[in-house]
C-alpha cells in the first residue's frame, strides 16, 4: 500500500487531532510486516511539515531519521516517467503536486493509497482504491 505523508505527519506531531490513530495503525502495519510504500518526496514532505508545525527543526529532522530507519518503508524514486504520470494525474485531476505523486505510485503498483487528505481521497477514487488509516485496519 502507499501511504500519503498526512498519515506520517500526524503519526509525528501529538497535536494532530488523528495523531493517536496514525500511530497505532502504523504500528499495526509494523508489527504485521506489511510493506508499506512512498515516493521519495515523503521524506521532505514530513520533515518539513514536521518542522513547520512545531517550530523546531530538530524534531523534522528526527522523523526524517524515523522514517528512514522504518524497515518495510520502501522510498520509490521519481524516474521521468512518474514524474509524468504525476503531472497528468495532478492536472487531470486537479490535484496538487505532490499529491499526485502518491496517487501515480499507487496507479502504476495497482495498490491502495492511505491519505488523510480528503480531497486527494475523493479525486484519486476513480483511479486507485483509497482509504483512511482507522478504516484500513479494520
Amino acid at each position: 500500500m502507499v501511504v500519503d505523508a498526512s498519515v506520517w505527519v500526524s503519526r509525528f506531531a501529538p497535536s494532530d487531532p488523528h495523531h493517536i490513530v496514525s500511530r497505532e495503525w502504523l504500528e499495526r502495519r509494523a508489527e504485521q510486516e506489511e510493506l508499506v510504500i512512498a515516493p521519495g518526496i515523503l521524506l521532505a514532505e514530513v520533515g518539513s511539515a514536521v518542522a513547520r508545525r512545531t517550530g523546531r527543526a530538530r524534531l523534522g529532522h528526527r522523523a526524517v531519521t524515523d522514517l528512514l530507519s522504518w524497515g518495510l518503508l520502501r522510498l520509490m524514486p521519481l524516474d521521468p516517467l512518474l514524474a509524468e504520470a504525476a503531472a497528468y494525474l495532478a492536472v487531470d485531476l486537479a490535484l496538487r503536486g505532490a499529491d499526485a505523486t502518491y496517487v501515480a505510485v499507487a496507479r502504476r503498483l495497482g495498490v491502495p493509497l492511505v491519505t488523510w487528505d480528503r480531497e486527494q481521497r475523493e479525486r484519486a477514487g476513480v483511479l486507485v482504491h483509497t482509504y483512511e488509516p482507522y478504516i484500513a485496519s479494520a
